[in-house]
């Protein structure tokens, strides 16, 4: 569906040239939610652009649903772009213009009829959720509310790719649950192919099924959403993936067994899909002389299952314990010894 190959993007300035995006090679399939990860000037704002031309790559090739991008006449561009609709982290709504006319502008600069368009536009409000507020301007509208229409409007010329850009920043926890849950049911519904950057990896744990982190306009580590978690190989990854498992209060926590276990050991296991729901500590108990003491757990869904952590310390023979580590491992369970300072 989207192949990006050498994608860079170079920005001239008055001190120099800044290198936005560099060399940067990425597949996303058909029907896909593929997350773009990473932390402010990162480069995946450039990059999410450049998918839809709004900033040409310096060098590189952007291919969408079999068309190369790049090398597209103006006119072919125009018509290349009603394929691809983009929803922005402030809503880029018309605020002169009603819930039902933001709706329907795309469709009027696309040359389709009143009739078709007024069919259009009530298909849409009813697919986000927006009945009633029609003839509502977005003066008139909560945050959610901006979104979903920014959303209705990127799905009028129905396009087969859908980019988000910080689609949820500038919404409250709640809403934004809400939203990435429409887009969870537009993506299921309509076979659409949905990117989508952020910065927030409880964004990319609800909703995406790939992803990619982004480090210095470069990709650092991307995969199975599933994978990544399970097995997070970059520094950079495995920031992300604390702000989902560890809080302040578990490092709190476990700074506190170490102390009150001076003779045990303190593991963080963690579990994906089908592993979590399995009696893993009973096992422990019944087939080790060990003593198990859960710390502190969290589990959370993510596309493909569920993804949890959980804080155990575990006391007795140092021989023991060893078994009950292998144990675990055994079980493809991801083990890691907290280590004493």
């Amino acid at each position: 569906m989207i192949s990006l190959t050498g994608i860079k993007k170079v920005f001239q300035t008055k001190n120099g040239q800044v290198t936005a995006v560099d060399g940067i090679d990425l597949t996303i399939n058909e029907g896909e939610i593929y997350g773009v990860i990473g932390y402010s000037g990162a480069g995946k704002s450039t990059l999410i652009r450049m998918l839809n031309m709004l900033e040409r790559p310096s060098a590189g090739n952007v291919v969408v649903a079999g068309k190369n991008l790049s090398t597209l006449k103006p006119t072919e561009l125009r018509k290349a772009r009603q394929e691809i609709g983009m929803i922005f982290q402030h809503f880029n709504l018309l605020w002169s213009r009603t819930v039902r006319d933001n709706i329907a502008f795309p469709l009027e600069i696309s040359g389709v009829q009143k009739a078709e368009r007024i069919k259009r536009v009530d298909e849409l409000i009813k697919l986000v959720g927006l009945e009633g507020r029609e003839e509502s301007y977005p003066s008139q509208l909560s945050g959610g509310q901006k979104q979903r229409v920014g959303i209705a409007r990127a799905l009028a010329n129905n396009p087969k790719v859908l980019l988000c850009d910080e689609a949820t920043s500038a919404l409250d926890p709640k809403t934004t649950d809400s939203i990435l849950d429409l887009l969870v049911d537009i993506n299921e519904r309509l076979g659409l192919t949905i990117i989508l950057i952020t910065h927030e990896m409880h964004v990319i744990r609800k909703i995406c099924h790939q992803v990619a982190v982004m480090e210095a306009g470069q990709i650092v580590e991307q995969g199975p959403v599933r994978e990544v978690f399970r097995k997070p190989k970059e520094k950079m990854t495995k920031e992300f993936v604390k702000q989902i498992t560890e809080t302040d209060e578990t490092v709190e926590a476990v700074d506190h067994m170490l102390a009150d276990y001076p003779d045990g050991q303190i593991v963080q296991l963690t579990f994906v899909g089908e592993e979590a729901e399995r009696p893993l500590i009973t096992q422990l108990i019944r087939h080790f002389d060990v003593e198990v003491n859960i710390i502190q757990g969290k589990l959370t869904k993510i596309q493909e299952g569920s993804y949890g952590t959980l804080f155990v310390a575990l006391t007795g023979d140092k021989d023991e314990i060893d078994k009950a580590i292998a144990f675990i491992r055994e079980k493809e369970v991801e083990v890691e010894v907290i280590v004493r300072a």
